[in-house]
């Protein structure tokens, strides 16, 4: 009886220290290994930019689920041909999700998946999908919105410069709302756009940003990776507004807010579905309400009335999460055409596919 006790005993104890084991925080993936997640990104996770929230992002799935999920990244990665060949060696080392994190990777991680079904592919910012390829990213220029309100009523000349990466409709856009945000509140003022072609040169990006200042500019804004636009504003005693992530914390009070990204949350729900098996292609488009995108905290140098017509903007975004405010009419474009007219809102299709300037913006769209 005793030994048979003893037996139970010791079953009951190897039962016991087993169980944490098969449970834990979001769940396990149904092979009992770690799900495998891998990134490829456009810069370095030290930008501090838009590859620094993607990695964080990155660092906040791996935090929630342990050793139930392994990550892997690669930094600096083309958008030419290489990137299909960095795609597909993920795929063939056995990854089960693969997160491309810039426009240009979109047509090669296409390419890509076609070849490996199995595995579940994740597009930032394009447009295509596939029954193993979806793609998402955030509405940005809700926030963009926002912090032109902030520059529209801090700038004292009326010149507001604009350091833009590629001529595609993600910085259109971008551009327009930041320039719709600052005529709500100041509507004699301009935006002059400088285009770099690039996503992330610290000097080329600095040279805008120099070349706006010295043409009168107090105030810059961007659609870069880096912080050299908002370093060159502060040591010509301008001000500016960041991107991507909190750049106030990066350069100083000089910087007024940013609009940016918090990707964490989408990467946790979208990794838990693949391992329930839940997840379905999908192109999710996610806005202030979602909580994917943010208007970081003021600077200090921000007066409080100012704040409070960035406040009133911003419970109208989030009072209907489905329900466009940014590109509601009355829109024009730089001739002065009526394009959106009032009571009438741009649709998604619109919105995705934008190839004009709205009134108030100086410069032109080179073409692709």
């Amino acid at each position: 009886m005793k030994r048979n006790l003893w037996k139970l005993m010791a079953l009951l104890l190897i039962v016991t220290l087993l169980l944490p084991a098969c449970g834990g925080k979001g769940g396990a993936s149904k092979t009992g290994k770690p799900f495998k997640v891998a990134f490829v990104y456009i810069g370095p996770p030290g930008d501090l930019g838009w590859t620094y929230e993607h990695d964080r992002g990155r660092k906040m799935l791996q935090e929630h689920f342990g050793d139930k999920v392994e990550t892997t990244y690669i930094e600096n990665v083309a958008e030419g041909p290489d990137a299909a060949r960095v795609i597909r060696q993920y795929a063939q080392e056995g990854y089960d999700m693969i997160f491309a994190t810039s426009y240009g990777y979109m047509d090669y991680m296409y390419e890509v998946a076609q070849e490996f079904p199995k595995v579940k592919f994740e597009h930032c910012s394009g447009y295509k999908t596939l029954d193993n390829m979806a793609n998402y990213f955030g509405r940005i220029e809700q926030p963009r919105y926002l912090s032109g309100i902030v520059a529209g009523k801090m700038t004292k000349n009326g010149n507001i410069g604009y350091v833009a990466a590629f001529p595609i409709p993600e910085v259109v856009r971008g551009i327009n709302a930041f320039t719709l945000g600052v005529r709500s509140v100041n509507p004699n003022a301009k935006v002059t756009v400088v285009w770099t072609n690039t996503w992330y040169d610290p000097v080329k990006e600095r040279e805008a940003a120099v070349a706006l200042l010295d043409a009168g500019a107090d105030i810059i804004a961007q659609h870069q990776d880096t912080t050299e636009p908002q370093k060159a504003a502060q040591e010509r005693g301008a001000l500016s507004i960041g991107y991507d992530s909190d750049m106030r914390a990066f350069v100083g009070d000089t910087v007024l807010t940013s609009p940016i990204w918090n990707w964490g949350q989408y990467y946790i729900q979208t990794v838990q579905d693949a391992m329930d098996g839940k997840w379905k292609s999908h192109a999710y488009w996610g806005g202030m309400a979602d909580d994917v995108v943010r208007l970081a905290d003021f600077s200090p140098k921000v007066p409080q009335d100012v704040r409070d017509l960035v406040e009133a903007a911003k419970k109208e975004i989030l009072k209907n999460k489905d329900k466009e405010f940014v590109f509601c009419g009355p829109i024009k474009d730089q001739a002065g055409n009526q394009v959106v007219a009032a009571g009438e809102c741009l649709s998604d299709e619109a919105q995705l596919s934008m190839q004009f300037f709205v009134e108030g913006v100086v410069g032109t769209i080179p073409s692709q």
